[in-house]
């Protein structure tokens, strides 16, 4: 293979690669029932003028599987943090005990988990789509190619390396969507 088609194909598989950290990151996202710091990833609060995520703010843990607890390094900030919470529209109710919020993680219902299937599901389409759209590219890339002076022959047995590429990336969507659903599903 000539270096040209070399780099397409590692730059191809850097790009679905970075489809699926995305999903991953998504659906990390989710709520499985089980309290995770990473719930509240992507919260904001205006911390002295400067719009701030909540995780450089202050400390979250997770002392057990049904809690939350928000440790702001400023203490004069905890209000900020709480509304910024409800503002997200997460459906968690932070509770302020002065020095700390406290989240209480209520149980999910089998409504909500089949809610949360479904976007799970929509989030996996996405990533599959996204990666197609990868293989589109890279095919056309490299149609163009061959009209560069690379050799017919070369230019299929790359297109058929995009199509492993695909496949193999598709199939750890379907693998990441599963366990996922697993999880929102286990009660």
């Amino acid at each position: 293979m000539t270096e040209e088609s070399e780099f397409l194909l590692e730059e191809t598989e850097d790009q679905m690669n970075k489809s699926v950290q995305f999903l991953e990151k998504e659906l990390h996202k989710l709520r499985t029932g089980k309290a995770s710091p990473q719930m509240l990833e992507g919260i904001r609060i205006n911390y002295y003028g400067v719009v701030t995520p909540i995780e450089q703010a202050a400390n979250i843990s997770t002392p057990d599987a049904r809690q939350i607890i928000i440790q702001p390094w400023d203490k004069s900030i905890i209000h900020d943090i709480d509304k910024a919470i409800m503002a997200a529209n997460l459906g968690l109710n932070p509770k302020n005990e002065g020095e700390v919020l406290r989240i209480l993680v209520p149980p999910l219902t089998e409504e909500r988990r089949r809610d949360l299937v479904r976007k799970a599901k929509s989030e996996a389409e996405n990533a599959r789509i996204s990666i197609r759209n990868i293989r589109r590219s890279s095919n056309d890339m490299a149609k163009d190619l061959e009209k560069e002076g690379v050799s017919e022959d070369e230019v299929k047995k790359l297109q058929e390396e995009i199509q492993k590429l695909t496949g193999k990336y598709i199939e750890l969507v379907d693998k990441i969507a599963v366990q996922k659903e697993k999880d929102i599903m286990t009660v």
